[in-house]
C-alpha cells in the first residue's frame, strides 16, 4: 500500500506544494473553531505528534515529509494566529459605558447612502481601549474635524457587536485585530481642541469629487471603482448588485488591479516601441512589468491598503515576477504563494468571505485554464470572426459557471444566499466594467484637471446606468438567487475540503473530492431549520409557523433587526407579527404562541415589555409553557417544563436557534469560549431551581398571558 501512495504521489509531485498554505489555514481555522487555550495547546500537541508519528515511515518517500511537513504546518498556523491576537489585539470594553472621551482623531470615513460619519478616536481616558469607534450625524460634523485633530464628546460606548444569533455576522473577532475596542454614537456637542492639520487625505477627497460629478447611485458605482469605499452606494442598488452577482465589482480586488496594472503595461509597451533604440535595445517586459507593479502598489495605498486589495496586488506582483522571468503568467503555485503571504501577515483573514471567496475562484479560474478541454477551446485559432467571437463567449461563460458553482457554497455560508444567473450577468458586466466604465472614468478623472472632463462623465454616468439596469433586471427574477436558513460550520468544512481535493490534484483519483461536497450540499439540504431564533439581548424572537410564515415577537423592530432574522432563517417573505397570528394571545407585557411541531404541541412564553407581572398569574403561565424567553432576567419561581431562557442564559450563550423536531439547541457562543474578543461573563449564581426537563411537554391548551 505504500508502494502504491509513493507511485501516486510521485505523479503527483508537482501538486503536493500547493497543500502548504491549507495546512497552515488549518492550524489557524483550528483556533477560531476550538473555543479554549486548553484545545488550542491540545491541536498543537496533536500536530505535532502526527508529525512524529510521520518520521516511523520509510525514509525518503514523498509520504514522510508530507505528514511531517503537514503537522509541523498545522501546528505554525495555530501558533501564528493565536501570538498575533496576543501581540496585536485590543480587548474590548468590559461593560457598557457612558463616559466623556477626549481623544486623537486616528481615521474619517464618510458614509454618503446614509448620511453619518464614522469616526476612529483613540481615546486618552484610562481604562478604555486604546482604539473606539463611534458614528456622527454628517450635518454635526464640526469644523476641523479629520485625522489628526483632538476632540471631546460625550457616548454610551458597547463593546463591539458580536453574533445576534447562531450563523449571523460576528463583528467582534473582526474589531478585535482592527483595533476597535468599542464602538457607539457620539452625542452633541463634538468639540474640536485641536482642528486636523492638513487636508482631507487623497482618497477622500477624490471620493467627494467623484460624488459631486454623477447622480446618485451611478455616482457610488463610480467612488467605490476608484476608491474601494461603498459608504456612497444606494442599498437598493446595492442589494441587486448582491443578488445579480455583481458585488465583487464594487470591491478593489484583482479585477480592478489588474485592469490597471495592464492598462499600464500596454501603453508603455506601446510608448517605448515608437523608440527604435528601445524597440531593439532595451527589455521592454520587464519595464513595463516593473511600471505595472509600481502602479499597483500606488493604487494599493490610494484605496486604503484594505486586505481585499493588498491580496490582489501581491498575486498580480506574483504574475508580474513570473513574467519577467520567462515563467508561466498563471499557476496554481503563484496563487499559494499569495496565499501563504496573506496568512503570514493576516492570518485572521482567512475565516471572512473575501479570502474564502477570492482564492476560491482563483483556484477554480486557474484549475480550468490548465484543463486540456479549455485550452483547447481557447487555443488561438486561424478562423472566421463569428466562431472566434462564439468560442471567446463559450470561454467566458464557462469560467463564470466554474466560478458560481466554486463559490456558491461559501456564499450560502456567510450570507445564506448565492447567486444563480451571476454567470449571465458577468458575461455582459464585466467587458463592460473593464473596458468601458473605467476607461471612461480614468479619461474623465484627466481630463478634470484642464476642466474637461465633463463629457467623459456624462459617458461615465451612461454606462454605469446600463450596469445597474443589469444588475436590477437579473436580481428581480424569481432564479437570480437562492436562500437557506443558517447552517453549521462543519457542512462548509465538508465542501472546501472537498473542492480542494478536486482542485489541487490532476490524477483520476481527484474525484474522489466530489464526495465530501456532495455530502455537505446534502447537509445543506437537509439540515434542519430553526423553528425559534432568539437574539442575544432577548428583545427580538422570530417563530417558524408550520405554514412556513415568520413571526417576530415586537412589531417595532427595526429594518436590519428584520433583515438578519429573515436572512438567517432563510425566509424571502414578509415578517408577520405575533400578536396578528391566530394562534397567539399577546398583551403588552407577555405573548403566549402555541406551536405544533415534531409530533406534539409546544406552548411558548415571550415578555414584550419592561413591566412587572402579577406574581401568582405569570408563575401559573410560566408552568403551563414549555419554553419562556424574556430580556430581564426572570425569577427562580418562574419555572417552565423545558426550557427558560434570560438575560443569565443569554449571557452566556448569546443567541440561541431551537430546534423543536429534535429538541437541539444551537449557541451562537460556545461554552467557555476564552478567545480574547470574548467579554467575560460574571459566574452564574446557584439555581434555587431546576428545569423541569422530565415532564414531557402535553398537547394541551395555550397558556394565558397574564392581564395587563
Amino acid at each position: 500500500m505504500l508502494a502504491r501512495i509513493e507511485q501516486w504521489l510521485e505523479g503527483e509531485r508537482e501538486q503536493i506544494a500547493l497543500w502548504v498554505p491549507v495546512a497552515i489555514g488549518l492550524g489557524v481555522a483550528a483556533w477560531f473553531v476550538l473555543p479554549a487555550r486548553a484545545d488550542w495547546l491540545a491541536f498543537c500537541c496533536v500536530m505535532l505528534g502526527l508529525a512524529a508519528a510521520g518520521l516511523t515511515l520509510p525514509a525518503g518517500g514523498r509520504l514522510r515529509a508530507m505528514v511531517v511537513a503537514g503537522g509541523m504546518l498545522a501546528c505554525a498556523g495555530c501558533l501564528l494566529v493565536w501570538g498575533k491576537a496576543v501581540l496585536v489585539g485590543d480587548p474590548p470594553l468590559a461593560r457598557p459605558a457612558f463616559v466623556e472621551v477626549i481623544g486623537r482623531v486616528t481615521g474619517v470615513q464618510r458614509l454618503a447612502a446614509q448620511k453619518i460619519v464614522r469616526i476612529r478616536v483613540q481615546p486618552e481616558n484610562p481604562g478604555l481601549p486604546r482604539g473606539i469607534r463611534v458614528n456622527l450625524a454628517e450635518g454635526d460634523v464640526p469644523d476641523g474635524m479629520g485625522t489628526g485633530a483632538r476632540i471631546r464628546f460625550r457616548s454610551r460606548l458597547m463593546p463591539p457587536a458580536p453574533a445576534a444569533i447562531p450563523g449571523g455576522f460576528d463583528f467582534a473577532p473582526r474589531a478585535y485585530f482592527a483595533g476597535i475596542g468599542a464602538t457607539g454614537r457620539a452625542l452633541l456637542p463634538v468639540t474640536v481642541i485641536e482642528p486636523a492639520r492638513g487636508g482631507q487625505p487623497l482618497r477622500a477627497r477624490a471620493f467627494s469629487h467623484v460624488m459631486a460629478q454623477l447622480d446618485e447611485g451611478p455616482a457610488g458605482i463610480a467612488a467605490a471603482l476608484l476608491t474601494g469605499d461603498q459608504s456612497g452606494i444606494p442599498e437598493a442598488d446595492a442589494e441587486a448588485m448582491r443578488r445579480s452577482g455583481l458585488a465583487h465589482l464594487l470591491s478593489i480586488s484583482g479585477l480592478h488591479v489588474t485592469a490597471l496594472i495592464g492598462a499600464v503595461i500596454f501603453l508603455l509597451m506601446r510608448l517605448m516601441a515608437l523608440s527604435r533604440r528601445a524597440a531593439l535595445d532595451w527589455p521592454l517586459m520587464l519595464i513595463a512589468a516593473a511600471g505595472g507593479a509600481a502602479a499597483g502598489i500606488g493604487y494599493t495605498i490610494f484605496s486604503g491598503a484594505e486586505v481585499p486589495t493588498v491580496r490582489s496586488c501581491i498575486a498580480a506582483l506574483l504574475v508580474l515576477g513570473g513574467l519577467a522571468l520567462g515563467r508561466d503568467a498563471m499557476t496554481l503555485r503563484l496563487v499559494a504563494s499569495g496565499a501563504i503571504i496573506v496568512l503570514a501577515f493576516w492570518p485572521e483573514a482567512l475565516m471572512g468571505p473575501s479570502f474564502q471567496m477570492s482564492f476560491a475562484a482563483v483556484v477554480a479560474l486557474v484549475a480550468l485554464s490548465e484543463h486540456r478541454g479549455f485550452r483547447a477551446l481557447v487555443m488561438a485559432r486561424d478562423e472566421i470572426w463569428w466562431r472566434k467571437t462564439g468560442r471567446a463567449l463559450l470561454a467566458m461563460l464557462a469560467t463564470g459557471i466554474a466560478v458560481e458553482l466554486t463559490l456558491m457554497p461559501i456564499a450560502l455560508h456567510h450570507f445564506h444566499q448565492a447567486g444563480m444567473l451571476g454567470a449571465l450577468a458577468n458575461l455582459v458586466a464585466i467587458p463592460l466594467t473593464t473596458f468601458v466604465v473605467m476607461p471612461f472614468e480614468a479619461l474623465a478623472l484627466l481630463f478634470d484637471i484642464f476642466g474637461l472632463g465633463a463629457p467623459f462623465w456624462w459617458l461615465t454616468g451612461r454606462t454605469l446606468d446600463l450596469l445597474l439596469l443589469i444588475a436590477h433586471g437579473v436580481s428581480s427574477s424569481p432564479l437570480a438567487a437562492i436562500q437557506v436558513a443558517a447552517r453549521p460550520p462543519w457542512t462548509l468544512a465538508f465542501i472546501v475540503a472537498g473542492l480542494l481535493w478536486v482542485l489541487l490534484w490532476r490524477d483520476r483519483l481527484r474525484w474522489i473530492g466530489l464526495v465530501g461536497v456532495g455530502a455537505g450540499m446534502v447537509a445543506i439540504v437537509a439540515s434542519p431549520v430553526a423553528d425559534i431564533l432568539v437574539t442575544g439581548d432577548g428583545k427580538h424572537v422570530a417563530l417558524r409557523m408550520p405554514d412556513g410564515r415568520l413571526a417576530i415577537l415586537r412589531d417595532r423592530a427595526g429594518d436590519y433587526v428584520r433583515d438578519m432574522l429573515a436572512e438567517n432563517a432563510g425566509h424571502g417573505g414578509t415578517l408577520d407579527t405575533l400578536s396578528m397570528l391566530p394562534q397567539a394571545r399577546c398583551s403588552t407585557e407577555l405573548c403566549a404562541v402555541r406551536m405544533a411541531s415534531g409530533g406534539r404541541r409546544w406552548n411558548i412564553l415571550a415578555t414584550r415589555s419592561s413591566m412587572l407581572v402579577d406574581r401568582p398569574s405569570f408563575e401559573q403561565d410560566c408552568a403551563r409553557s414549555d419554553i419562556v424567553i424574556s430580556d430581564r432576567r426572570l425569577p427562580y419561581w418562574c419555572r417552565p417544563r423545558w426550557m427558560k431562557i434570560d438575560r443569565t442564559t443569554l449571557a452566556h450563550s448569546g443567541g440561541i436557534a431551537i430546534y423543536l423536531d429534535n429538541g437541539s439547541v444551537r449557541t451562537a457562543r460556545a461554552a467557555n469560549d476564552q478567545h480574547p474578543w470574548i467579554t467575560p461573563v460574571e459566574p452564574r449564581r446557584p439555581r434555587r431551581w431546576k428545569p423541569r426537563s422530565d415532564v414531557a411537554p402535553p398537547a394541551g391548551s395555550l397558556a394565558a398571558p397574564a392581564a395587563p
